[in-house]
């Protein structure tokens, strides 16, 4: 604070002062804390601002000779309390007396896999080191931050930057990382001067360097630091630790190890140094973009390259050497072909079976009509590697230690590993991480990270999928527990400000059977004037839920609520999602309301926001709903106010298809447990009743109403929710489809698309309409958040609304509660705080919603077909019904509309001749044995699951209806009987 006067009075100057929260307080003397500071050196620059002027800015980086060194063994800091032990060391062959690691950068950077391992413990974490990591790597830097929390761990975070006996000057010539290593040298140094108790001290407590590097190691020792510290490298120090042998699997391998196991033969080109790819891509000779491998063919892959808003072009990529061993989700450079090379995407469903015979495939020729542009990966700008879920294929070379690992994730190559466990991690779901793939090796290399469980397990298979989808699953931290409100919980005076009371109100929610999480509840009534009054009561999560706070932060990395068969993920504690903020009967809750006062034509006349207290009257079902609809006999005040709902929903609905709204279809399936095993016994598709369409009609209306309010309020940082309409190129599928059938489907508008699909029928075919509903949902883009500031384009296609967000479910989204907070900021219920209206803050946490949002829609579909495969386990063969969706060079997909599964009839196979195969893509058609399969044709075929590949089980279809000579399969002369449901207890 010396300065503070000067730099009021020359506001040319800044002060910029750092505060290291994580250093450790120093000691307290009679009350009053002690800071003994020597300024270093303040170094002066010049920056210019953006008006022209020029700022003098004067950093100055201040020591101190009172921080804590963490250890219970030192006798000279006035320490509280500490964090490193005496008594609880690793046993290690080399270092058989007591002592601390401290692991320099690299370490850190590529061995966290053994750094998170329970046997490590006592470990000094330096500043230098925890800068580092956080520049180079967030994921890292992120799961050393745990680490260091975990208590039993015993991780001590040193900042040795602001010591005065261990902060080092950069010296003239020397590179930055140079300064760094010798800056954790100093520190080694300074923490076994610090610990020696005495002169003579040869068997006490000592400091051991952990390096990968074999010239930090060098530098140690021509420095002469070695009498006084350990340098060891990772390798050689987890190989010493006996007791714990299984550890070395976990080693990242360095790049002597992957010399090793690769061979002399070259695969794959050289990847261009960064410095090249730069100034390719500078000069347009490169472009940049999002590798994404084919589930379906291992040797296709596009590269998305970003454009303006959500849209952006694709390359496609086919051939071992072309890929030049990118991984999904690498960001790559890329060079275009010429013209003359470029290709079509493939048609052949081709997986990698990983046998050695396939180093050396091409891709067959192709039909060349349709050329897209086609390039091939230079070399790697970013890669996105994270810890694989998959399992071991055991070497059959026997007392081999390398295996070849195979992902769960078909869009990831298989992984060459050493371990001495194969023999206990055979049958294993485990995890992999990827450490380099050289350019002389088919497959990556990688070490083990950690066992999950046997496979097919259910626990182990859910735990398998939510990894794989990078759903946040741990339980609640207690320092997110801490911010839920004290139970018993009640309304307060003060919770009732700016708040109106809705509990006179015949208020009723309607969801799904078993629904404990209820976000909304509504109410219609009818008003002295002749209108109706209608509410949507959204629970007020934003009340509970404050900004900046360790639940709010927790919430906004989840994003959203995974519901998956039978489990939920919760976005928000228990407390919140399940009691406090659930809309239940009979009980007072906090709500946000949308009261709209329209006429009997269901025009809106007015429309008021408020925070409102409510006691909801009925919890239903849809269900019971629509049976009090139904029922003549009742007429309570809850029935008529559903009556009221139903009829004003209908005309809702018929208004919003009138402005080109789209009625889309999928199939969705719904298993019923066993109450006990907790098994699928029973499989059936959605039904639909005329109550899912009206709260689903009212949900619509105050998203839109919600969404107007904020815009209006807020332009530039508005959260909002757009549905792109689909390229042209999205409908070929669609209009083929019905070409084949004669009929006539439209697509310049979403209006010209709905009405074409309205009247589009087959003669005694009534299942089209429905087929062709669902192959149009195939057609569409994804719905994305996104901030009003930093967009033009704000139209939602499929709800043919210019505007949308969404407001109604802030239990399970956080988008809601974002919008929540706008919402109540503009009617002036609460307070805004800064990342509220930055824009660019809340265009970042929409990318985060966007990809949460994304990933639990594909865990959730995982749990369905993982539980799909549960149902047919028991039941042998079935044969069924379907049509046919797809048609591709090699196979046909199959919908089987009673289960809502789709499968594939494949046409050829390793162990048979193929059959006579002719596909035309304009149909598109495939021939085989003179039958012709087209788009929607009816089919039958054999269903069975194929354990075979206990990592990919499979639903296996096989053709019994047409009967194709060497292709069909006899239907079974009777097909085994379900497991009988135990009776419900």
């Amino acid at each position: 604070y010396a300065n503070e006067g000067a730099v009021q009075s020359t506001p040319t100057h800044l002060l910029v002062i750092t505060i290291h929260s994580h250093a450790v307080p120093p000691p307290t003397r009679g009350g009053a804390v002690a800071v003994i500071a020597i300024m270093l050196k303040s170094k002066t620059f010049v920056k210019k601002t953006r008006s022209g002027g020029v700022m003098k800015i004067v950093r100055e980086h201040y020591l101190r000779d009172d921080i804590w060194c963490g250890s219970e063994a030192c006798t000279e800091c006035k320490q509280e309390s500490t964090v490193l032990q005496t008594d609880a060391c690793m046993e290690s062959s080399l270092c058989s007396y007591p002592h601390y690691l401290i692991p320099d950068t690299n370490v850190v950077l590529h061995q966290i896999d053994v750094l998170e391992d329970a046997v490590i413990r006592n470990v000094i974490i330096l500043q230098t080191v925890l800068q580092e990591v956080r520049h180079r790597s967030a994921p890292v830097y992120k799961r050393l931050k745990d680490i260091i929390h975990e208590k039993e761990k015993h991780f001590y975070t040193f900042t040795n930057e602001h010591h005065r006996e261990t902060f080092i000057e950069r010296e003239p010539g020397e590179s930055a990382n140079d300064r760094n290593d010798r800056a954790i040298r100093v520190a080694a140094k300074w923490y076994s001067q610090h610990l020696k108790t005495s002169e003579s001290d040869t068997d006490g407590l000592k400091v051991v360097l952990l390096t990968n590097d074999q010239g930090n190691k060098q530098k140690a020792e021509e420095s002469g630091l070695l009498y006084l510290f350990t340098c060891i490298l990772v390798e050689e120090y987890i190989k010493s630790l006996t007791a714990n042998p299984e550890l070395v699997d976990r080693l990242a391998l360095s790049n002597d190890d992957k010399n090793e196991i690769t061979s002399s033969k070259v695969l794959f080109p050289e990847h261009l140094p960064l410095s090249r790819i730069q100034a390719g891509i500078k000069s347009g000779s490169f472009v940049q973009g999002t590798f994404r491998a084919s589930r379906d063919n291992y040797l296709e892959a596009t590269v998305f390259i970003q454009g303006e808003g959500e849209d952006g072009t694709e390359i496609l990529i086919q051939g071992l050497q072309n890929l030049n061993r990118a991984v999904h989700q690498d960001v790559v450079a890329v060079q275009l072909l010429p013209r003359n090379q470029w290709v079509a995407p493939s048609s052949v469903v081709l997986q990698d079976e990983g046998a050695a015979k396939d180093d050396n495939v091409e891709e067959e020729e192709e039909e060349k009509a349709v050329n897209i542009t086609t390039g091939k990966v230079v070399g790697i700008i970013k890669r996105n590697w994270r810890p694989f879920c998959g399992m071991l294929n055991v070497s059959q070379i026997k007392e081999s230690t390398r295996h070849l690992f195979t992902p769960a994730d078909r869009r990831i190559p298989r992984i060459r590993i050493e371990t001495r466990q194969a023999s206990t991690l055979a049958g294993q779901r485990i995890m992999v991480s990827i450490d380099g793939w050289p350019k002389d090796s088919r497959y990556p290399n990688g070490h083990f990270v950690r066992s999950l469980g046997g496979a097919g397990e259910k626990d182990t298979e859910q735990e398998v999928l939510l990894l794989e989808h990078d759903v946040p699953h741990q339980a609640f931290s207690q320092a997110v527990l801490n911010f839920l409100p004290k139970m018993p919980w009640a309304i307060t005076p003060e919770d009732m400000v700016r708040r109106e009371d809705l509990r006179h109100l015949t208020v009723c929610s309607v969801d799904p059977p078993g629904c404990t999480d209820i976000d909304d509840a509504l109410h219609c009534r009818e008003l002295e004037n002749g209108n109706l009054e209608v509410g949507v009561h959204i629970a007020d999560v934003s009340h509970f839920i404050r900004p900046g706070n360790a639940l709010d932060k927790e919430a906004a990395n989840r994003g959203t609520t995974v519901y998956l068969c039978g489990k939920r993920i919760d976005m928000v504690p228990e407390l919140l999602s399940s009691n406090l903020c659930s809309l239940r009967s009979n009980v007072e809750r906090l709500a946000f309301s949308c009261i709209w006062e329209m006429n009997h034509e269901a025009e809106i006349l007015k429309t008021r926001f408020t925070k409102s207290v409510i006691n909801s009257k009925a919890s239903l079902t849809y269900a019971e709903a629509q049976m009090r609809i139904d029922d003549t006999n009742k007429n309570d005040d809850i029935t008529k106010s559903l009556r009221g709902l139903n009829k004003l929903a209908k005309i809702l609905k018929r208004q919003r298809i009138e402005k080109g709204a789209l009625t889309l279809s999928s199939l969705e399936v719904r298993f019923h447990m066993d109450s006990e095993t907790h098994d699928p016994i029973d499989l059936q598709t959605k039904e639909l009743m005329e109550t899912n369409s009206m709260v689903e009609e009212f949900m619509l209306l105050a998203n839109i109403s919600v969404a107007q309010k904020i815009y209006d309020e807020f332009q530039e940082c508005a959260l909002l929710r757009k549905h792109p309409a689909p390229p042209p190129s999205n409908y070929d599928i669609l209009l083929k489809a019905a070409k084949s059938k004669d009929v006539a489907i439209y697509t310049d508008t979403a209006k010209a698309l709905a009405d074409s699909l309205d009247v589009a029928k087959v003669d005694g075919f009534p299942y089209f309409n429905t087929l062709l509903r669902i192959l149009a949902t195939r057609c569409m883009m994804q719905a994305v958040y996104f901030c009003s500031g930093m967009d033009n384009d704000f139209h939602h296609y499929g709800l043919a609304s210019p505007i949308y967000t969404h407001f109604t479910s802030p239990i399970r989204r956080y988008a809601d509660i974002i919008v929540h907070r706008l919402l109540a900021v503009a009617i002036g219920a609460d307070s805004t705080y800064p990342d509220l209206m930055d824009k660019h803050k809340q265009s970042a946490l929409c990318n985060n919603l966007n990809y949460r949002h994304k990933m639990a829609q594909y865990a959730q579909r995982a749990s369905v077909a993982f539980h799909t495969q549960l149902f047919f386990k028991s039941r042998g063969i079935l044969n069924e019904e379907g049509f046919v969706l797809f048609v591709r060079k090699n196979a046909i997909i199959v919908l089987i509309p009673k289960f809502g599964l789709e499968g594939t009839v494949f046409f050829d196979s390793k162990d048979k001749v193929a059959p006579s195969i002719v596909f035309d893509e304009e149909g598109p058609t495939l021939t085989i044995q003179q039958h012709t399969f087209r788009i929607f044709d009816k089919v039958k075929v054999t269903i069975s699951l194929d354990a075979s590949n206990i990592q990919h089980q499979k639903i296996r279809m096989a053709l019994t209806d047409p009967v194709i000579p060497g292709v069909s399969v006899p239907v079974p002369d009777a097909e085994p009987q379900a497991k009988k449901p135990k009776l419900d207890r």
